[in-house]
């Protein structure tokens, strides 16, 4: 993934952990373009289904209308770890 690092080795290593088998992504405008690629990694190294939400994305408070057992949302500033 170009110039950012999605830590996609740390979302397949919580979902292995907690043995997910659903999980939605949601992402900002700038990375939708990536969705499907994104999807298939996590597909690939895990047994999760994955669900690409490609509605707009304003925060954390935007709560899906999808059950799913994990939701991974990318944004645009960095958390602390």
């Amino acid at each position: 993934m170009e110039d950012y690092d999605l830590e996609l080795e740390r979302a397949i290593k919580e979902i292995r952990k907690n043995n997910h088998k659903s999980v939605c992504i949601q992402l900002p405008d700038g990375l939708k373009l990536r969705a499907t690629e994104i999807a298939d990694y996590i597909e690939k190294n895990t047994n999760a289904r994955v669900v690409i939400w490609l509605e707009s994305c304003f925060g954390a408070c935007d709560i899906l209308p999808i059950d799913v057992d994990l939701l991974i949302q990318w944004g645009h500033s960095e958390w602390e770890k």
